[in-house]
């Protein structure tokens, strides 16, 4: 090689030196390199710990979800909140996104309290925690679902406290009504070839869970959180919805505590499950 060989090759080089030392000043310590075409561009991380990948990360919490703050009440107030009282005007609505997509939606007309350790009908009563009812005891806003007859399942969302909960007993359906009949269809017994009225759809704590494809697989999930659940403010109506309060159905066992009314629903909702007539005349 020539002497001005030589030289012309040094300044090639030192040329391809310098730029590689001007790129690593450039990396993505100082800023964001510019992704090739159809890249995605991630971007510096924001800290230097455990980061999610944009690739592994699940779909945004619905905008119109409620979040924690709503079931961080107490079980009554909670029971009457999901009804349109203490928060909000209008009853809440219970949205049920199934694995194709399709969402199925009920306005809650119908609850029921449980207190907690002191409540002789609660699952919880005497303080006692067992993995069933795990739930309970768990953030205001999770999930309690436990199986009843060996083969229907009930809806509870537990409340601010330890060990209370509010049991969800019936919808008036809004949406996906015709999804919700075959659900039922499927899994009831005793009535098999007559087609369900609207009003049959939701109207029980078991019905509910049918007609929403809702088992125990949704134990312990979070109610402002979860993405196959979740509960929606309904809109403004013209006045607050009258809300009877009356005993509690079912809990003869419970004593004291089966006479209390800590049972409330929608006065004259005909989507109710049980109508009791002493208590809307005493309210």
């Amino acid at each position: 090689m020539t002497a001005r060989g030589a030289a012309q090759l040094s300044c090639r080089t030192g040329q391809k030196r310098q730029r590689v030392l001007e790129a690593d000043r450039e990396s993505p310590q100082g800023r964001a390199q510019t992704p090739s075409p159809g890249e995605p561009c991630l971007g510096p991380p924001a800290t230097l710990g455990p980061r999610r990948s944009i690739y592994f990360s699940g779909p945004k919490r619905h905008s119109a979800q409620l979040g924690s703050d709503f079931f961080d009440q107490p079980a009554v107030a909670l029971a009457r909140a999901f009804l349109g009282q203490k928060q909000t005007d209008c009853p809440q609505v219970l949205v049920r996104r199934l694995d194709d997509g399709t969402e199925l939606r009920g306005r809650i007309v119908e609850t029921e309290a449980y207190l907690g350790p002191e409540d002789e009908a609660a699952h919880s009563r005497g303080g006692r925690q067992t993995p069933r009812n795990r739930g309970m005891f768990m953030k205001p806003g999770t999930l309690y679902v436990y199986i009843i007859y060996g083969m229907y399942f009930c809806l509870n969302v537990s409340s601010q406290g330890d060990g209370a909960c509010v049991l969800l007993r019936a919808l008036e359906p809004l949406g996906g009504l015709e999804t919700m009949r075959q659900l039922r269809s499927t899994l009831r017994k005793g009535t098999t070839g007559r087609a369900l009225k609207d009003r049959e759809l939701c109207s029980g704590p078991s019905k509910l869970c049918q007609a929403l494809a809702i088992d125990k697989s949704f134990d312990q999930r979070d109610l402002a959180e979860d993405r196959a659940v979740w509960l929606e403010r309904s809109p403004p109506g013209p006045s607050e919805p009258a809300v009877v309060a009356a005993a509690r159905v079912g809990i003869g066992h419970a004593g004291e505590w089966a006479q209390k009314p800590l049972r409330f629903y929608l006065r004259g909702s005909p989507w109710v499950s049980v109508v009791d007539r002493a208590a809307e005349q005493n309210a």
